[in-house]
Parts: structure tokens; C-alpha cells; sequence
């Protein structure tokens, strides 16, 4: 089971209600709804892993809402230095400039990575793990009728929008992961001498046989040849030989006016994705009131989660963070 992590906004509308949060179990919190400056915003999180690595936060600034989903890997350091660092960059990047744009958050994702690896190269001689630690890092920005995204990884956002009668979804992000073809083809057009920059391992595609997410904040070890040395390699990590980066930092990027039939915005971790459609999320969102509808979105993907492992979703929430399921003879592992 994948640590799932999901925000959906929505303009003002019909649907009444009141800002609760909490939690339902050792898996699930939550926070039903708040107001941003368009309209309502509603916010869960699933932890798997023993140690919740991941990170969802929302400002509202003098330069839109702001919203971040930030799913870790490799220890929860990369996400939360983005945490503390990307939204303010973000902001004083829009007022030197004198607005929000693209370039804004181009400039604060170049900047907040930079950062890291600084941090990176101080503390990895008494702290080796923290090369091999990173996060996918999904932002977007609602700026009156304008929605600016930024995307590193496979986090994901999707528009829901009404087309002949039926909301339908719109993916405006992309999914920076080795098993997409585009990304496979990418990789082997940069890394042309390498035979090996992407291997079917485990069921899945991986960049190097390691890791699925072709671009991220962090993951030095797969960025600086320096990095991925001793001690990096004492604790488990293959040792690489490269001499150009193998992952990259530079932030999918895309700018969309937002028009009176674009009813609400899904941003959620490739937790949420890798169990619901589009066309499913988009379905639970319109079908059902605002408050809450996040926790919703996670409990049906749970709901799919238990019954894929032949579970009762009551068992399935039994589960305390970072243990294994096993299912089908398949080891599953947060």
C-alpha cells in the first residue's frame, strides 16, 4: 500500500458545510474543508510507510492559493526542507517580479533544489542517507481566473470540467515516471551511451533499475557523481558510474485560464492515481458535497486497495504503517 496524499478545491457553490478535521484511524487524516480565495478546499493523507515521508501544505498569499503536494522517498528530509522552503521562495520570486507566472515557479523549484543540495553536501559525511533521500514535488498556484502548475515526479493534478452535460477530466500535469513510454524514450535520448538508464525490475520500469520518478527534488546520489561513493554505498546503495545527471529537477510546466465550466482541481500523490481513473476521481468529486471530499477520494482508493488484495476494508485499515500486504504471492510494501 502507497502513502496517498490528495487536495481538491473547488469554487463556492451549493454545497454547504463546516471545517472539520481529524482523523478515522491509524491510516487516515484529514481536514474537510476551508476556504481559499476562489472557493473551498478540502485535504486527507494516508500514511503507509513506519515513518510518513511525505508532505501537503496550502497558503493563501497576496499571489494566489498556493498548493503543494510533496511525496517523499529515500526519508522524509527532501520533503520537508520543501516544506519550509519552496512556498517562500515562490512568493519572493513574484514580488521582485511583480506577479505570478511560470518563470516564478520555475525559478523557486531551481533554487529551493540547489538549496538541498547544498544541505546535501554538508551534512552527508555524518549523515550519508540523506543523499539517497528526495521527493516528487507537485505545485500549483490559483491566481484569480489563472492556474499556474509546476511538476517534478508522477503527483498528479486533473481539472474536472463540464463538457456536454458531463464533467469530464482534464490531466494538466505530467507524469514524470519511468513507466510512461515518453519518459523511457527521454531518458535513452539523454543517457544514449548507457544501455541501461531504464530496466524492467520488479514488475515495473525503473530508472536504473532504482527508482520509478525520472525528475525530483533530492536524490543526489543520482545527480552528483561525488554522491555515489562511500558511504553512500555502505548503506545499500549501488555504486554508479555517470558523468552527466541521471535524474533531473526541471519542473513540467503549464499555464490554463480557468473558465466557469472548470468546476474544481484534484491534486493528489501516484498513490491516489495508481488505484482510481481520472474519470473515477472526477466521478466521486462531482457526485458528492465539498466537505470532505478528499477523504472520500482516499477511502475509495483504499476501498480498491483492500479488494485488489482480496481484503475487507475494515482489515485493510487495521494495518499499521510499514507493514507488508501480501497478496496473490505478491509481497507489496509501502
Amino acid at each position: 500500500m502507497r502513502n496517498i496524499l490528495t487536495a481538491c478545491l473547488r469554487p463556492i457553490g451549493r454545497h454547504g458545510g463546516r471545517l472539520l478535521e481529524g482523523h478515522e484511524d491509524a491510516l487516515l487524516w484529514y481536514k474537510d474543508r476551508m476556504q481559499h480565495t476562489s472557493g473551498d478546499l478540502s485535504i486527507a493523507v494516508v500514511q503507509a510507510n513506519l515513518l510518513l515521508e511525505d508532505q501537503t501544505q496550502v497558503k493563501v498569499s497576496p499571489y494566489g492559493t498556493l498548493i503543494g503536494i510533496y511525496d517523499g522517498h529515500g526519508g522524509p528530509e527532501a520533503s520537508r526542507f520543501i516544506v519550509n522552503h519552496l512556498f517562500p521562495k515562490i512568493e519572493g520570486f513574484a514580488e521582485e517580479v511583480g506577479g505570478m507566472s511560470s518563470n516564478v515557479l520555475k525559478r523557486a523549484f531551481s533554487q529551493t533544489e540547489e538549496e538541498f543540495l547544498r544541505l546535501v553536501d554538508k551534512s552527508w559525511q555524518c549523515k550519508p542517507q540523506i543523499a539517497s533521500t528526495g521527493s516528487c514535488c507537485l505545485v500549483g498556484v490559483v491566481n484569480e481566473n489563472t492556474l499556474y502548475i509546476a511538476n517534478l515526479g508522477d503527483s498528479r493534478v486533473v481539472l474536472g470540467t463540464v463538457r456536454k452535460d458531463r464533467v469530464e477530466p482534464v490531466r494538466l500535469s505530467k507524469d514524470h515516471n519511468a513507466c510512461n513510454i515518453e519518459v523511457r524514450e527521454e531518458l535513452k535520448s539523454q543517457h544514449p551511451e548507457d544501455s541501461q538508464i531504464v530496466i524492467f525490475k520488479q514488475g515495473v520500469w525503473r530508472v536504473k533499475g532504482i527508482i520509478q520518478v525520472s525528475r525530483s527534488i533530492g536524490d543526489v546520489y543520482l545527480k552528483k557523481p561525488e554522491f555515489s561513493k562511500e558511504p553512500c554505498i555502505a548503506l545499500g546503495k549501488l555504486p554508479l558510474s555517470f558523468k552527466k545527471p541521471i535524474l533531473s529537477a526541471e519542473p513540467s510546466l503549464q499555464e490554463r485560464t480557468l473558465y466557469p465550466e472548470d468546476q474544481f482541481l484534484i491534486f493528489a500523490s501516484d498513490g491516489l492515481w495508481e488505484l482510481l481513473s481520472d474519470q473515477e476521481a472526477v466521478d466521486i468529486v462531482q457526485r458528492y458535497p465539498r466537505a470532505g471530499i478528499a477523504k472520500r477520494l482516499v477511502r475509495s482508493a483504499l476501498q480498491q486497495a483492500a479488494q485488489k488484495r482480496e481484503m475487507c476494508y475494515s482489515d485493510l485499515k487495521k494495518i499499521q504503517p510499514g507493514v507488508p500486504v501480501q497478496s496473490e504471492g505478491l509481497e507489496i510494501s509501502p
